[in-house]
């Protein structure tokens, strides 16, 4: 299990204000090259996967999420967020469509920007009711850091567990070894 302290990825993911969207108007579209060589696969894995983002999540949605993770934890959490309205998917070749519930961005130098995606993953039957350990990393955390030109990098962690200390940090915790690494970002649209 890889302790993903990406407290700060997290904590810039319900602090950024949204980006000033004038140019950013209606969907936005992404693909990119997701590589999987965690411990949950037998071998690596390639695929492409595409990104849609319709609309943005509002900052009342940020603050609400986190005052329910903070005060009566992770399911909770998981339970307001699955009664957001959709905001985009993201789909890879012979998948269905998997909803997002959450995006925001955050400006950053030179143009650039880093876009953080939040949803519940998919739980199929076996393990919903066979409960092994993965049933307690129920959230997909994707982050993207693309330049002016919408090309970059970023990662996805398909198993993610939120949790908030008593300090009042947030941490994610990837159930994997390493998080799938998301190469070739490129705007479409």
């Amino acid at each position: 299990m890889f302790r993903n302290l990406a407290a700060v990825c997290l904590a810039a993911m319900v602090s950024a204000p949204l980006a000033a969207q004038p140019s950013l108007q209606g969907p936005q579209k992404f693909s990119a090259f997701a590589i999987d060589v965690s411990t949950m696969t037998a071998g690596a894995r390639t695929t492409p996967i595409d990104i849609t983002i319709n609309r943005w999540s509002s900052e009342a949605d940020r603050d609400r999420l986190l005052d329910i993770l903070r005060t009566n934890g992770q399911d909770a959490m998981l339970s307001a967020l699955q009664k957001l309205p959709v905001v985009g998917y993201f789909t890879t070749p012979g998948s269905l469509r998997y909803d997002l519930h959450f995006a925001r961005q955050r400006d950053e130098a030179e143009g650039g920007r880093t876009i953080f995606l939040l949803t519940d993953r998919y739980v199929g039957s076996w393990e919903a009711s066979r409960r092994p350990r993965t049933i307690d990393y129920p959230f997909t955390f994707i982050k993207l850091s693309v330049d002016k030109d919408g090309q970059g990098k970023g990662d996805a962690t398909v198993y993610t567990k939120i949790t908030a200390t008593p300090s009042g940090t947030i941490e994610l915790e990837n159930f994997t070894n390493r998080p799938v690494m998301l190469n070739e970002v490129k705007r479409v649209m």
